[in-house]
């Protein structure tokens, strides 16, 4: 089963410490795997810890592209100076781009230079939920989210996701306590839930009958000492 969008440009979304690089480069992976011609554009701006270019040489040995900040891919970089070469991909309708926002609206100014290319049916913009996390633990919190986040782009968000997670701790109880807000919230604000995103080994426990597909995850972006 294809588990990924038809619409060629897909922006990531989601609060510091929800699993949104994590789904990205999971994301962006899986479509190179399918043996697309795919881009990766890393404009977090607000962590500087856990970035998708820190993966860098990996999704490149994947045949990739990477597009980080203008200084290069250095992780330690975190200062928000998008590169140019962001718009190739933008404009070149033979590429599938991914593009990992920063987690609220100030993150999102970043990519608000570039929402000229969000036209409705060429993008969606999935926004990532951990119910875990103190900004996005009720449905309020995630209201308030999405609709500063969608001022701040002129977009609106295409997709929920829930990411609910304790890392390898993670347990089927965890993703099912996230799901219930996840679907709150796509009720309230009519968006559909798209995805229920957990490591394999939880989410091939889960229950086939949730809103959104199940999307086993890889832990890419943490060594196992972590």
């Amino acid at each position: 089963m294809n588990m990924l969008s038809d619409n060629r440009i897909r922006l990531i979304v989601g609060h510091y410490g929800s699993g949104k690089t994590e789904f990205a480069v999971n994301y962006t992976m899986k479509l190179a795997g399918l043996g697309r011609k795919v881009a990766i554009a890393d404009m977090d701006i607000v962590n500087p810890y856990f970035r998708s270019r820190e993966k860098a040489q990996m999704m490149e040995d994947a045949g990739i592209r990477v597009i980080s900040g203008a200084r290069g891919h250095a992780a330690n970089l975190a200062l928000p100076m998008m590169t140019a070469e962001v718009q190739a991909p933008l404009q070149d309708h033979s590429y599938d781009l991914v593009i990992d926002i920063g987690g609220d609206a100030a993150g999102a100014t970043a990519a608000s230079q570039y929402k000229r290319y969000l036209k409705n049916g060429d993008y969606d913009m999935f926004c990532v939920i951990n119910r875990y996390r103190t900004e996005t633990s009720t449905l309020e919190g995630c209201m308030y989210q999405i609709k500063t986040i969608e001022a701040t782009l002129g977009a609106k968000v295409t997709g929920l996701i829930n990411t609910t997670h304790m890392l390898r701790e993670t347990t089927v109880e965890d993703v099912l306590y996230g799901q219930e807000l996840v679907e709150k919230v796509s009720k309230e604000l009519d968006i559909p839930v798209r995805y229920v995103a957990s490591l394999e080994n939880v989410a091939k426990q889960l229950p086939e009958d949730l809103s959104g597909e199940i999307f086993p995850l890889q832990m890419y972006m943490r060594p196992d000492w972590l």
